[in-house]
């Protein structure tokens, strides 16, 4: 590990910083070092002012209108193409709605009903749980001769792709240890079995480059409100290949998927392509704040999102390199990680809490995880030298065992 640098060398850091314009873009308090951007983004300002717009004017003085008038039939399509952007996603394949868990609902059908024969959802043990409950729930509602989860270790899933797997689902980046899949390789080492592919990008979209078209995956799904700073509960997004479009039926036929949602007719007929995969009315003021939050990646090259990114984290290990008491859980290799750190400490919530109390938002993951985010688009150099003290003095304290910093809360 190379030695590390000195406050004048990170502050240099920072002034020669490319992307540290994009930090102006955001609402940040003051006094406080926000590493949990990998959990919910902090606020754009055009995100607050486009609140504002849609609440006052569209929705106070435009009335219905506004669907018209302000194209809000449309925006479900029109912020779905602004994800695709940072996808490596053709236009015509992306839409925003609904949440991920429901949107993966809706794929795992799709690609299981496209299998017929298999019936095998190949997953990970430690996949974030709530993609593992939707496939479990699916198996129970579908039965056994049509949906069978079988869950193994991330090292043991090539030697368990075969012919009885219909769909493999992954999650690019794990929520706890920030590994992150060869996605590329594994989507090829599938197909070569007859294996659709899903992909979870709630933990890279917007942190990592993805070009899901060119390492043509078939599906993803992905949240929009941890590095795409969408908002609390903010709309996911769907992707689907354009080659299953003519094939794909999903389940949740509701009536923003119709071809023509407003003839009113009694039969169900599917919109041609990915606005299928629309169901109830859109969630217009949260999409609308979506949609303006995108509005700071208009002018930001990804790929020098993820040279920030792995030069953050390297950062933060060279400068805590002697916190022995805290064991890294996420890859030493920077190449096979994404933009969070997680290490790991029988006191890991405690150790959160104070330092959480000292300024510093992060978060912890059961059973005893402490994750560190670094969302570059806002997340200075300097804020990595001021974390690493103050996570320092608490452990040298160990201030941590302070009665106050035990009580959890209800959202960790």
């Amino acid at each position: 590990m190379k030695s590390a640098p000195t406050l004048s060398e990170i502050i240099e850091l920072d002034r020669q910083d490319a992307l540290a314009p994009s930090r102006a873009a955001f609402q940040l308090p003051e006094k406080i070092i926000y590493l949990d951007g990998n959990s919910l983004g902090a606020l754009p300002l055009s995100a607050r002012q486009r609140a504002q717009q849609v609440v006052e004017r569209e929705w106070g003085k435009d009335l219905i209108s506004s669907w018209n008038q302000h194209d809000w039939i449309n925006l479900p399509v029109k912020v779905g193409e602004k994800i695709a952007r940072l996808l490596g996603a053709a236009p015509g394949q992306t839409i925003c709605c609904d949440s991920t868990s429901v949107n993966l609902f809706k794929l795992l059908s799709c690609a299981l009903h496209l299998q017929q024969g298999r019936s095998v959802v190949l997953t990970q043990i430690d996949n974030f749980p709530a993609d593992l409950y939707i496939a479990q729930g699916l198996g129970a509602h579908c039965g056994p001769e049509n949906c069978v989860v079988k869950a193994v270790a991330a090292a043991e899933l090539e030697q368990h792709l075969d012919s009885s797997v219909a769909v493999l689902l992954l999650t690019h980046v794990n929520y706890k240890s920030a590994a992150m899949h060869a996605m590329q390789r594994l989507t090829a080492r599938a197909h070569q079995h007859g294996i659709l592919v899903l992909w979870d990008l709630s933990h890279s979209a917007g942190a990592v480059p993805l070009q899901l078209d060119a390492w043509q995956v078939d599906f993803a799904v992905g949240c929009t409100y941890k590095y795409l700073n969408g908002g609390p509960g903010a709309p996911a997004f769907i992707y689907a290949a354009t080659r299953h479009h003519g094939s794909i039926r999903q389940p949740l036929t509701g009536w923003m998927g119709h071809t023509d949602p407003f003839e009113f007719a009694a039969e169900y007929v599917p919109f041609d392509g990915v606005r299928q995969f629309l169901c109830g009315t859109p969630a217009i003021i949260s999409m609308s704040v979506l949609d303006a939050a995108l509005d700071v990646f208009d002018a930001v090259d990804m790929h020098a999102v993820r040279r920030k990114s792995v030069a953050l984290t390297e950062l933060f290990l060279t400068l805590a390199k002697d916190t022995a008491a805290l064991p890294l859980v996420s890859p030493r290799a920077s190449a096979q990680r994404g933009s969070h750190l997680a290490f790991s400490h029988p006191q890991a919530y405690a150790i959160c809490q104070a330092l959480v109390a000292q300024g510093v938002i992060c978060d912890f993951r059961a059973p005893d995880i402490l994750r560190l985010g670094f969302a570059p688009l806002y997340v200075r150099y300097r804020d990595v030298w001021d974390s690493v003290a103050t996570l320092a003095a608490i452990l040298a304290s160990k201030s941590y065992e302070s009665a106050e910093f035990t009580v959890r809360h209800q959202v960790t």
